[in-house]
């Protein structure tokens, strides 16, 4: 019998598997376009394995969309193709929609003025 609050998937699982299917879509076409970009600069696969310090098999896999490399190769991928902008404002406040929209529903509707609790004549 199983915990109520055991996880449905087994650790055995893949962790591609236990992604929602748009976040692997989502990671697939990231990798695809690293090597579409890294292709259109000319840079080959050796270059670019040197560039971020991984291994061949690293950036294969970067560029397979795999959500086991780590962030920080996906980032310096990023910034040897020029783009490190664009990942630093991926998730930019002053652009956030449904924050700023939360933010704007707890606005109070009216302001009032604070009682005046200080005794008289004290400043």
């Amino acid at each position: 019998m199983k915990p109520e609050n055991a996880p449905n998937q087994s650790f055995k699982t893949p962790i591609s598997e236990r992604l929602p299917l748009p976040v692997r879509r989502g990671l697939e076409k990231l990798g695809h376009d690293i090597s579409l970009a890294r292709r259109r600069r000319h840079i080959s696969t050796q270059s670019m394995a040197e560039r971020l310090n991984v291994s061949l098999k690293t950036l294969q896999r970067l560029e397979k969309g795999d959500p086991t490399v780590a962030v920080g190769t996906i980032a310096t991928a990023i910034f040897v193709l020029n783009e490190l902008d664009r990942l630093a404002n991926l998730l930019d406040t002053a652009r956030d929609d449904v924050g700023l929209g939360l933010m704007d529903l707890a606005v109070p509707k009216r302001i009032r003025r604070r009682k005046d609790t200080s005794p008289a004549g004290v400043i």
